[in-house]
């Protein structure tokens, strides 16, 4: 079975599910020689997936997840924290409700590639790749690989009927 193929399958069955926000950050120009503050815009929406982002049309690898909130003083221990926390106040300055999900890194890749039926179009495959000659997916940095159908089926079967308490 063709990835094209595979993906149209899920999103047939994603349809009653919920989507989640994409967004992009956007550092806004100077005015009058006064850098304003970054904001995460939105940038359409897309089924989680695990490892990857489905959209209506596209495919996207997952960047990072955050929550937006808004601005507020806080003591952080670790860089790290004090620029998620930054991240999402970018994103509640971006037109984002008070605790939605943004996805924000994300980037395009290119499933034709995989099939052969266009390559060099300067999208990305990974984590997608054929192994075997089957289509399949590195769900994560150091995992190995399962085959794309499967771990849609899995992911979708979550999404659509999550586990007690989850």
């Amino acid at each position: 079975m063709s990835v094209a193929a595979i993906l149209d399958a899920a999103r047939e069955r994603l349809a009653p599910a919920p989507r989640e926000a994409l967004g992009e950050l956007v550092s806004p120009r100077r005015v009058l020689g006064i850098a304003r503050a970054p904001r995460i815009v939105r940038a359409g929406t897309a089924w989680h997936l695990g490892a990857l982002l489905l959209t209506d049309d596209t495919v996207l690898a997952t960047g990072e997840i955050i929550r937006a909130r808004s601005e507020a003083i806080r003591g952080y221990t670790a860089e790290s924290q004090r620029r998620r926390g930054e991240l999402a106040s970018a994103a509640h300055r971006g037109g984002f409700e008070e605790g939605e999900t943004v996805h924000i890194g994300w980037r395009m890749l290119d499933p034709a590639a995989l099939d052969g039926t266009r390559a060099g179009s300067g999208a990305s495959t990974d984590p997608l790749a054929l192994v075997d000659g089957v289509p399949s997916i590195r769900w994560s940095a150091s995992g190995g690989f399962m085959p794309l159908d499967r771990y849609l089926d899995e992911r979708i079967g979550l999404l659509l009927d999550p586990p007690a308490g989850a």
